[in-house]
């Protein structure tokens, strides 16, 4: 189906791109269904239940880095040299420190009794069986001490957190290995053209590809989703009516591409305020104006627009904050945006907010630039693959290069 991003003709009051994701996220209810995962397959996943520490860490005083320990009280101006007593690498613990000696530590090893400070190995001087000190360091200098990081008892994580790569590791460190998360959250989605085939078979005349299943699945599976392709749909009422019933029986949330315009083969919207609701209909966005949601009974639904540039943009905005709040997300879901300068003239603002494909650079000064891609068409896909990020650009505003707009990193918008 085609999507007009033309602004003439408006029938429809369009709503404000704020007005429009707090209804979304108004709407959004998290599954409760929980499972217990092992911790290695807990990337992406969303955490049920608090975690605590089984352990304190670290558990026992060690060395931050390669050197020698000592008690800083046998170093002094006159006393910069001490016999070496023993070696302790990682994973041993070593004799309590002996009197007016020094010992060979490495980093991550137990301070030995009796020592109070590492000096670093390149503030000394080996000679012999003797350690000469260079620099005297301050007492306790470069020793991690028990407990710094967590201890044994203490919450590490909340619910409502979604696990990535660093808090796995924080999470094995204290010795989890099973994880309470929210089960995946099964999203059933289909396309919606005649026009439609999908690759691999030879087009005919008037046929295109199914891009945009590929685009839509991957960005669901990207944050944890379990997809339920449904295919292609007819482009008749009843065999979107019989699409959007299925895929209500057989998920948490259905997305379609294409469909929710106002043509006579258009047949999402009625099909949705038939065996359900439509609580949102068009946004004023630039591209992406027709975005539908609603819910047919208890199911939310999303329609995206068929151009492939509009159903990213619409899942990035909207989709996306949506669903990870039905995964149980807490917090802000905002993307994190950045300022940049934009490098051309904007002489062609639109009465909506743009929320243009755009390529952010930095210049041999360090600074940072964006670039707006030549064409504003939302069914160029080639732009999402040539773009880093999405420039938005103010409704009504006329701009000069070098002026500053927010850019919304890919890195936010997709994880």
């Amino acid at each position: 189906m085609s999507e007009c991003d033309c602004s003439t003709h408006e029938t429809v009051e369009l709503m404000p791109f704020e007005g429009a994701l707090e209804l979304l996220l108004s709407h959004a209810r998290r599954v409760e269904q929980s499972e217990v995962v092992a911790l290695s397959d807990g990337l992406g996943r969303v955490l049920a239940e608090a975690v605590s520490s089984g352990v304190t860490m670290p558990p026992w005083d060690n060395s931050a880095m390669d050197g020698y320990a000592v008690n800083r009280a046998d170093l002094g101006p006159e006393h910069m040299s001490l016999p070496v007593s023993q070696r302790i690498p990682a994973g041993v613990q070593g004799a309590p420190l002996a009197a007016g000696t020094a010992a060979r530590i490495f980093t991550g090893a137990p301070i030995p009794e009796n020592a109070d400070t590492v000096v670093i190995q390149e503030q000394c001087e080996l000679h012999g069986e003797r350690v000469v000190i260079k620099q005297l360091p301050p007492v306790g200098a470069n020793i991690r001490r028990a407990g710094e990081d967590t201890r044994e008892g203490e919450e590490v994580l909340g619910p409502g957190i979604r696990l990535e790569p660093q808090q796995l590791g924080l999470l094995a460190s204290v010795g989890v290995a099973w994880l309470r998360v929210y089960r995946r959250l099964k999203v059933a989605i289909f396309s919606s053209g005649d026009e439609l085939i999908m690759p691999g078979r030879p087009l005919a005349p008037g046929q295109i590809y199914n891009s945009n299943v590929f685009t839509l699945a991957g960005l669901l599976e990207q944050i944890g989703c379990e997809v339920v392709d449904l295919g292609i749909v007819k482009d008749t009422y009843q065999a979107t009516c019989d699409a959007l019933r299925s895929a209500a029986e057989h998920s948490d949330l259905i997305m379609t591409s294409g469909g929710v315009s106002v043509g006579e083969e258009d047949h999402i919207k009625p099909a949705v305020e038939t065996l359900g609701h439509l609580d949102l209909w068009k946004i004023a966005i630039r591209p992406g104006k027709p975005l539908a949601f609603g819910h047919i009974g208890k199911v939310p639904f999303i329609g995206t627009p068929g151009n492939p540039v509009s159903l990213f943009v619409t899942y990035c905005l909207f989709a996306r904050p949506f669903i990870l709040r039905m995964q149980g997300v807490t917090g802000s879901l905002a993307p994190r945006a950045v300022t940049a300068k934009i490098n051309c003239d904007w002489t062609r603002p639109d009465k909506r907010r743009e929320f243009a494909r755009a390529r952010m650079e930095l210049d041999e000064q360090g600074e940072a630039w964006v670039s707006i891609f030549p064409s504003r068409s939302s069914g160029v896909l080639n732009s999402l693959a040539w773009a880093n990020g999405l420039a938005v650009l103010p409704e009504g505003r006329l701009l000069s290069r070098g002026d500053v707009v927010r850019f919304l990193p890919f890195s936010e918008l997709l994880r």
